[in-house]
C-alpha cells in the first residue's frame, strides 16, 4: 500500500491556510482604495477590512474564516466580486468563493509516474459530455475502457470555473477554481488519483490568451491585467509585458504550477498562444516551461503542449528541456487528412486542397507542412522549419474538439465520410506514426453525436454570441440552447451496436500495435523522408532508428495507385490484404501499409 500525501500549492494570493491556523486573503488590486472580505455564515455576512500593502496589495489574517467558509471581495464599499484566484466557486462564478484545505485530501499516488512524452497516446475529452452524468465521477467511472482502450493519457478540455453550467471551458474567468457543475475540488483530485491507479496519466488544457466574457471583474480593481498594446480575437490582450506586467505574469505562473502541484496533473495543453502576446524576454510561455521544470518536473515527468497557428518553433524543444514544450498540436496533419477524407476546401482547408497527398508525406516526416509558404488563407506566410525537432514534437489527430466544433453543425467525421475504409486507413496513419496521437472522445468507437460549441451565458449576451455564431458559421445550431449541449453528450449505448463495437475493436488493435512495435523506436526516430512520385497519389515515409527503418506506404485515395519506396522488412501492419489482386508494386484503394526494416545502417 502506497504512502498517503498530502499536496499543496502555496502562492501569493487568494485564500491560504496559515501554520497557526487563520486565513490569510490576499487581492492585488491597484485601482482600488479600499478592500474587505465579506464572509457568509449561516448568521449573515461579516465584513473585514484589508490593510493595504505597497505595489496595490490588500491582505488580511484571520481566525474568523476557516476551510468551507463562503466569502466575497467588495471593492470600495460598492462592489463584490469573487476572488480571482479563489480554489472553488461552488455557487457559480457570480458566487461567493470557498474556502479550501488543500491538506484534507490525501493522495494514494506518490509512486506513480507519467511514461516518457515520446511514448503518449493522448485522449481529450469534455467533462460535461463525455458521461451522462456530466460530472468529474462520471469521467472516473469510465477511465476503465480508456485503460483497455491503450491510451496512456486523458487530456481535459478546460476545466477553470466558467459561467453558467455548460460550456466548452474556454471562456473560464476564475482560472485556480474547477467548474462548479463538474464537481468539488476534492471529486477533482478523486479523477486525477484514480487515473493513476489505471496507469493514466492526466493533462489540463488551460487557458492563459483571455479571459471569458462574462463573470470576469478584474478590469474593475486591476485594470493593469490588460493591455490595449496588442489585440486578440477577444479583445484587448492579457498584459504580458507591459507595465505591472510581473504581477499578471506571476498569477499564470503560479496557476500552471499549481494544477501541476496541487492537483497533481501530469501536464497541460497551452491554449492558442499564438494570442499570447509577449515582446519581453523570456516569453511566458518559456518562462511557464522553465518553472514547471524546476518544480514538479524535478521529480517527475512534466507533458507541456500548446496550441499555435503561427506555427512557431521557438517554444518546441526536446522531451523534457527546460525552457520549451515537448509538443504542439499539429493542425497543418488533420488539415490535409481532413480533406482527403471529406473532399472539403472551404476556409482553412483551401491551403490543403491542392496537393494534400504532398502536404500530408511533408507533415508526417517533419511536422509542419507550412514551413515559410505563403498561405492563401491567411494572406502571409506561415510557419517555420521543422525538420530539426523529433517527431515526439508534434501531436496529431483526425479529430479534436476545435476541428469538430468549428463547423455550424459540429459534425463527427464518422457522420461526414460513409466510407469506413476510408477512415481505417487514416486511423492506421494516425495512430502508427511516430508522432503522438490523439483521439476525440468516443472517436474510437466512431461516436455520431456532434460536438457544437456551446455556452451558458447571461440572456442578452447569449442573443449577442449566437448572431455573432450565425454569422460566422451559417445554419448553426443555438449554443445557448440546452439542447445543443444536449445534442453533445456521448450515447454509450451504442457500444452494443456492431458497427461501434467492431471501431473499438479496430482502435484497441492499433493502439496494441503501436505498444509493441512503435513505442520502443519513437525516442530514437529522427525527422523522417518523404518519397513521393511525379503527380502520383501513393507516398512512403521513413523514420531512421538507428540500424532500424519505419515505413510507412498510404494511398489515401478510391483508387489504387503504384507504390513508391521500398517495401522491404517486416509487415506490422496492413489495412487490408486486397493487395494481392494487383500488382505488388500497387496499392489497393484507401490502403496503409507499415514495415519495420532492422539490420541497415543508419540514414
Amino acid at each position: 500500500m502506497q504512502p498517503q500525501i498530502r499536496r499543496q500549492h502555496h502562492m501569493p494570493f487568494g485564500a491560504q491556510l496559515t501554520a497557526a491556523g487563520e486565513v490569510r486573503f490576499r487581492l492585488w488590486a491597484p485601482a482600488a482604495r479600499q478592500v474587505d472580505v465579506i464572509l457568509y455564515d449561516s448568521g449573515g455576512t461579516q465584513p473585514l477590512a484589508m490593510r493595504s500593502l505597497p505595489g496595490g496589495w490588500f491582505e488580511l489574517e484571520t481566525g474568523a474564516a476557516r476551510p468551507g467558509s463562503r466569502y466575497r471581495l467588495r471593492l470600495d464599499g460598492v462592489r463584490e466580486v469573487a476572488d480571482p484566484a479563489s480554489r472553488c466557486n461552488p455557487e457559480g462564478v457570480h458566487g461567493p468563493s470557498e474556502v479550501i484545505d488543500p491538506c484534507a485530501f490525501a493522495w494514494d499516488d506518490a509512486l506513480w509516474r507519467a511514461p516518457p512524452w515520446p511514448e503518449a497516446v493522448i485522449y481529450e475529452l469534455h467533462v460535461g459530455t463525455f458521461s451522462p452524468e456530466g460530472t468529474f465521477a462520471g469521467v472516473a467511472a469510465r477511465l476503465e475502457h480508456l485503460a483497455q482502450l491503450g491510451v496512456t493519457a486523458v487530456e481535459l478540455m478546460p476545466v477553470a470555473a466558467f459561467p453558467g453550467t455548460r460550456g466548452w471551458g474556454y471562456d473560464g474567468v476564475l482560472p485556480y477554481a474547477p467548474q462548479g457543475s463538474y464537481g468539488t475540488p476534492q471529486e477533482l483530485k478523486a479523477l486525477i488519483a484514480a487515473a493513476h491507479r489505471h496507469g493514466l496519466a492526466v493533462l489540463l488544457d488551460v487557458v492563459y490568451n483571455h479571459f471569458g466574457p462574462e463573470g470576469n471583474y478584474l478590469h474593475w480593481y486591476a485594470p493593469q491585467f490588460f493591455t490595449e498594446r496588442h489585440a486578440t480575437p477577444w479583445g484587448a490582450a492579457v498584459n504580458f509585458d507591459g507595465p505591472d506586467s510581473a504581477t499578471v505574469r506571476e498569477f499564470f505562473i503560479h496557476n500552471a504550477l499549481y494544477w501541476l502541484e496541487e492537483y497533481h496533473f501530469d501536464g497541460l495543453r497551452l491554449d492558442a498562444i499564438h494570442a499570447v502576446h509577449d515582446e519581453s524576454e523570456p516569453h511566458i510561455v518559456n518562462q511557464i516551461a522553465r518553472a514547471a521544470r524546476a518544480a514538479e518536473g524535478r521529480s517527475r515527468t512534466i507533458y507541456l503542449t500548446l496550441e499555435n497557428l503561427d506555427n512557431a518553433v521557438r517554444f518546441l524543444g526536446a522531451a523534457g528541456a527546460a525552457a520549451t514544450c515537448d509538443a504542439q498540436w499539429n493542425d497543418d496533419a488533420h488539415h490535409c487528412l481532413h480533406v482527403l477524407l471529406s473532399g472539403e476546401s472551404g476556409g482553412y482547408y483551401a491551403d490543403y486542397a491542392r496537393q494534400p497527398q504532398a502536404l500530408l508525406c511533408r507533415s508526417l516526416a517533419q511536422g509542419f507542412a507550412y514551413q515559410g509558404e505563403p498561405s492563401r488563407y491567411l494572406g502571409r506566410p506561415r510557419g517555420e522549419s521543422s525538420a530539426h525537432l523529433p517527431p515526439s514534437a508534434f501531436v496529431n489527430f483526425l479529430q479534436n474538439h476545435d476541428q469538430i466544433g468549428n463547423r455550424a453543425r459540429g459534425e463527427r467525421l464518422a457522420a461526414l465520410v460513409p466510407d469506413e475504409a476510408a477512415l481505417r486507413a487514416a486511423a492506421a496513419v494516425l495512430l502508427l506514426s511516430p508522432a503522438p496521437p490523439l483521439l476525440f472522445m468516443g472517436e474510437e468507437w466512431a461516436a455520431t453525436e456532434p460536438f457544437p460549441w456551446f455556452c451558458d451565458f447571461e440572456p442578452q449576451l447569449a442573443a449577442r454570441v449566437c448572431a455573432h455564431r450565425s454569422r460566422e458559421f451559417p445554419g448553426s445550431a443555438d449554443p445557448a440552447a440546452a439542447t445543443t449541449y444536449a445534442s453533445a453528450r456521448l450515447d454509450w449505448r451504442r457500444l452494443e451496436e456492431p458497427r461501434h463495437a467492431q471501431a473499438l475493436q479496430y482502435h484497441r488493435r492499433l493502439l496494441a500495435i503501436r505498444r509493441r512495435e512503435i513505442a520502443p523506436l519513437v525516442a530514437r526516430l529522427r525527422a523522417g523522408s518523404c518519397i513521393r512520385s511525379a503527380g502520383g497519389a501513393a507516398f512512403t515515409v521513413e523514420w531512421a532508428a538507428g540500424e532500424q527503418v519505419l515505413r510507412l506506404s498510404a494511398n489515401l485515395t478510391a483508387t489504387a495507385a503504384p507504390l513508391v519506396g521500398s517495401a522491404a522488412g517486416r509487415v506490422i501492419f496492413a489495412t487490408q490484404d486486397a493487395g494481392a489482386a494487383l500488382p505488388r508494386r500497387h496499392l489497393a484503394p484507401w490502403s496503409v501499409l507499415w514495415l519495420l526494416e532492422s539490420g541497415r545502417e543508419s540514414r
